[in-house]
């Protein structure tokens, strides 16, 4: 059973390394199905021939050839390549006695390549040639209805499959530009929170500096080690982050190190406490091992809670609890400010709002118990299969 499995995914993966092969390599893609277009067409020349029929010559199979080679640019150029492959069928039709084919293998490979690549004048201008050229080889070669019928509906199958083609790759395109929004959008929340709170933290203490120079020494020097240290912090956790965007593996490139989670909650409040604010952390519940992706905006969570009571808040006090339930994480922010002010918070609190529901959670900001302070109430669900940390 197992083995079965595992046949698919390795189909798969050979198939997805083939496809970004051809990405990288058209020129080899393009001669290759050339090749296997002009094996096709070499299939009636060494097919043994009835003795009423003409026997089929070198000229006339140098004479398929240049209808096959033009396939090679068919990318660059794929109307001209399609009035090149029409030019050559004709003068094969016209002054060779070579076998048929079966089918018209170049003809369908160009109209495919317009339909998936080309322009909507380009793809116009090509309905018009085949509506003119599909009767008259027709004409030239049977004359039936049958054939008419079956040569429109292998050619309109082309052009139907080729926009199909069209129609994935936009997709595809559109997804991927989603997906960079999605992370340019995830990036500068990051560097907002971190910027944010190594800003505010500085600026606080830099504010306290000058009095506590006067009136107390002793704190002015921890007010400056604080500075110090919460912009080193600012720093690695940029570095981390920006070396995570660096293509190749640059010497002296920083190090892939992962986000933090809630491990670095506590450190979080000793830098806030050196700001001046009296901060408590709890944490109640068995601790529960979270996923990197929701331990991180967990972490962020608080940062940027913390943070808004250090900018506008006035406050003296501040709590952060984190409740491991079952199947959620409720993290809690509270502080005894003056409560919610009108344009107070700004990008924070919606990163905040984002960042719950990112994770399927909620976020509910607004007046503390009793009415006193400001409090951030986030859930974020958590899988069950994440085990209790003993």
């Amino acid at each position: 059973m197992a083995g079965r499995g595992e046949i698919p995914g390795a189909v798969r993966g050979g198939w997805e390394q083939a496809r970004r092969w051809g990405a990288a390599n058209p020129w080899a893609v393009d001669i290759g199905i050339a090749l296997l277009v002009q094996a096709a067409m070499t299939m009636p020349f060494v097919v043994p021939r009835g003795p009423e029929l003409e026997p089929a010559t070198w000229p006339a199979y140098g004479l398929t050839t240049l209808t096959v080679l033009p396939l090679v640019w068919r990318r660059r150029a794929p109307l001209a390549v399609l009035l090149a492959m029409l030019a050559a069928s004709v003068l094969y039709k016209l002054a060779m006695e070579g076998p048929g084919q079966p089918l018209p293998y170049t003809g369908l490979v160009s109209v495919y390549t317009i339909a998936a690549l080309s322009p909507p004048w380009k793809r116009l201008a090509t309905a018009a040639v085949m509506v003119v050229a599909v009767p008259v080889s027709v004409w030239l070669n049977t004359q039936s209805a049958r054939e008419l019928t079956f040569s429109l509906f292998v050619f309109g199958a082309a052009y139907v499959f080729g926009r199909l083609q069209d129609a994935r790759q936009r997709e595809h395109r559109i997804e991927a530009e989603r997906a960079a929004a999605r992370e340019r959008a995830r990036i500068a929340r990051e560097m907002h929170d971190i910027l944010s709170h190594a800003v505010s933290l500085m600026v606080v203490q830099a504010e306290a500096g000058p009095v506590a120079v006067r009136a107390a020494p002793e704190r002015a020097e921890a007010a400056f080690e604080a500075i110090s240290a919460t912009g080193r912090d600012a720093m690695v956790q940029l570095r981390q982050m920006l070396g995570v965007l660096r293509e190749g593996s640059e010497s002296g490139s920083a190090p892939r190190e992962p986000q933090p989670d809630l491990s670095g909650i506590p450190e979080l409040v000793e830098r806030v406490r050196a700001s001046g604010l009296s901060v408590t952390y709890a944490t109640e519940g068995g601790v529960r091992a979270l996923p990197p992706a929701t331990g991180a905006s967990a972490y962020r969570i608080v940062q940027e809670a913390l943070t808004n009571v250090v900018k506008h808040a006035r406050a003296r006090t501040a709590e952060v609890r984190l409740a491991h339930e079952e199947g959620v994480l409720r993290v809690t922010v509270t502080d005894d400010g003056r409560g919610p002010q009108a344009g107070a918070g700004g990008h924070g609190l919606v990163g905040i709002r984002e960042r719950a529901a990112a994770h399927g959670g909620t976020a509910a900001l607004g007046p503390g118990p009793g009415g006193r302070g400001f409090e951030v109430r986030v859930l974020l669900p958590v899988p069950s299969e994440t085990g209790v940390r003993t």
